[in-house]
């Protein structure tokens, strides 16, 4: 990929911080914990403190919500921190000082931006990666951007040395999966179970087989969410893929205490403690 711009989101060696963080996982024989809150929820203040929460609890990467007025892939739980952040006013530019206050403490735990293209392209796909490459993001995920009509998202990142990372859904066929590992970098996120974020459990035997496809497709790591809730759920899914990824459930964790960052870390804890277990048992 070219590499055009000197950015923060290079670590030490040059490499990206997602690659850098795989390649420990990997080199441990760790699987990783991929968290998601979302921005502004409660306060933009906060988002950073929680940022620091996750990492405490065992987080590899975080995922952190743009908030959207319509966030068709997301259930009523994301749905509402959205709208929660949203009453509050937070913008873009919020997102990206949230990014930066957390990157004055750390600078290894990559953050994904996850959201939908209406706010990022409001500023230009070019202005955009320049502005989230500054605040020390590492990678994008545009949940309504499809690689056929990426192009210009694509180049922009690529130039900006930011991953682009595609989801996969659970009935993708196998042009369809060789297409989106085209385009993605950092890694892919396979959709567990058919429907919107939170609405259904992972169902462990029906996913096996896909996720296996997947791996079998790319060299990138894979990660599964959709459906995990619990740490029971999260130790399963490990057994499957590179990462695990829980959103809904620390969000509803954020809903129903708000801004504890000793919830937030003691229940990613369990989380961790679960992945780590299942990677012992399946070696």
């Amino acid at each position: 990929m070219t590499k055009n711009l000197e950015t923060d989101v290079q670590v030490k060696d040059g490499t990206r911080r997602i690659q850098s963080r795989f390649r420990d996982l990997r080199s441990g024989k760790r699987k990783g914990l991929i968290t998601f809150i979302t921005a502004g929820d409660p306060s933009a203040a906060d988002t950073p403190v929680l940022m620091h929460a996750l990492v405490q609890g065992g987080a590899d990467i975080i995922e952190l919500g743009v908030p959207f007025s319509d966030p068709m892939a997301d259930g009523p739980v994301i749905q509402r921190a959205s709208e929660r952040a949203l009453s509050s006013g937070v913008t873009l530019e919020d997102i990206f000082a949230c990014v930066r206050l957390f990157r004055e403490s750390d600078t290894d735990t990559p953050v994904v931006l996850m959201g939908y293209l209406n706010p990022f392209e409001h500023l230009g796909a070019s202005v955009f990666s320049e502005r989230a490459v500054s605040a020390g993001v590492d990678g994008v995920l545009i949940v309504d951007l499809p690689p056929e009509e990426a192009t210009d998202f694509h180049n922009a990142l690529n130039r900006a040395n930011l991953d682009q990372i595609f989801l996969i859904a659970p009935n993708s066929d196998a042009e369809r999966i060789g297409r989106i590992c085209e385009f993605a970098s950092g890694f892919v996120y396979f959709v567990a179970v058919k429907g919107v974020t939170g609405d259904k459990e992972l169902n462990v035997g029906s996913v096996g087989a896909r996720v296996s496809e997947v791996c079998a497709t790319t060299e990138l790591p894979v990660g599964v969410g959709f459906g995990i809730k619990t740490p029971e759920s999260a130790g399963r899914a490990a057994e499957l893929a590179d990462a695990v990824i829980v959103g809904s459930a620390v969000v509803e964790l954020i809903e129903q205490g708000g801004a504890d960052p000793v919830a937030l870390e003691r229940f990613v804890s369990r989380l961790r403690s679960a992945v780590d277990a299942s990677a012992i048992v399946s070696e």
